[in-house]
């Protein structure tokens, strides 16, 4: 072979890098919600689940309708009938939005057609903020319901005595009761355990702080700063001052905040399967 076919044969061979394809654009972030809010709904128990929001409010404001003492039910009446279902649903909603990875064995198609971990779970933690928000909007528009229904067979004049803040406090006590379970499912990966340590966190520990404090009077004095419910249960009915809201801030950080980051990092970390 003589030097100029060497050369001509070296010549035409491409560099690497001009072989190497280019890396394929990433999916749009809005594209990842849309998805993740379908999948959401898209089978049997999500759906229902979605649909026990309506239902709950429904059956509530009717109970409240035809039990309640009429000449004395307002607005707040129909709140409080509601927002006792709404805070056991939407915290489920927010625990299986991460575990049904998992348990539907989704897990490794999600993350192969997105590899950005984090934006997957940032998108389910946006659909779970947006439908607790969608949710209590709706459960107000059924209680607003049934405080009109009310007034037409009383004759009294509807009491509207919820104001916006007071709304937006219920709104907020319920958007953390939703990133509790998100923080939980991240935590747990496993959405009975998950769906367990929510409703262990929120009705039996409650129970056992209340005897610590009966035992107790550093407890009952400082346990505010420890236990999540105290604080965020006062938001339903009431205002809270400046140490309640630090209290609250304080008590977040310790039983929201911290377990999602130890979940988020498991979650980074794990071996997807």
């Amino acid at each position: 072979m003589s030097a100029t076919t060497l050369e001509q044969a070296s010549a035409a061979v491409v560099p690497a890098a001009a072989r190497t394809r280019p890396a394929p654009a990433a999916t749009p972030f809005r594209r990842v919600v849309g998805v993740e809010l379908r999948k959401m709904f898209d089978t049997r128990s999500g759906f229902w689940l979605m649909a026990s929001i309506v239902i709950a409010s429904v059956i509530a404001t009717t109970l409240t309708v035809l039990l309640g003492d009429r000449d004395s039910l307002t607005f707040d009446s129909f709140a409080a009938a509601v927002g006792s279902p709404m805070s056991i649903v939407l915290p489920v909603i927010g625990v299986l939005a991460v575990t049904s990875e998992w348990s539907q064995r989704t897990s490794l198609t999600t993350f192969t057609l997105v590899p950005s971990r984090p934006r997957v779970l940032a998108a389910k933690l946006l659909n779970t903020l947006a439908i607790g928000a969608l949710g209590m909007l709706v459960a107000l528009a059924v209680g607003a319901a049934g405080n009109l229904i009310t007034s037409a067979i009383t004759g009294v004049d509807a009491q509207w005595d919820i104001s916006a803040g007071t709304f937006a406090q219920i709104v907020l006590a319920n958007e953390l009761g939703m990133l509790l379970g998100f923080a939980l499912g991240l935590l747990f990966r496993n959405s009975p355990a998950a769906i367990v340590g929510y409703f262990v966190t929120a009705l039996v520990l409650p129970g056992l702080t209340s005897a610590l404090a009966s035992t107790q009077q550093w407890w009952a004095d400082n346990g505010a700063w420890f236990d999540l419910n105290q604080t965020r249960f006062l938001l339903f009915d009431s205002t809270l001052t400046g140490q309640e809201w630090a209290q609250l801030a304080v008590t977040s950080a310790l039983w929201i905040v911290l377990p999602l980051l130890v979940g988020l990092r498991l979650v980074l970390r794990s071996e997807v399967k």
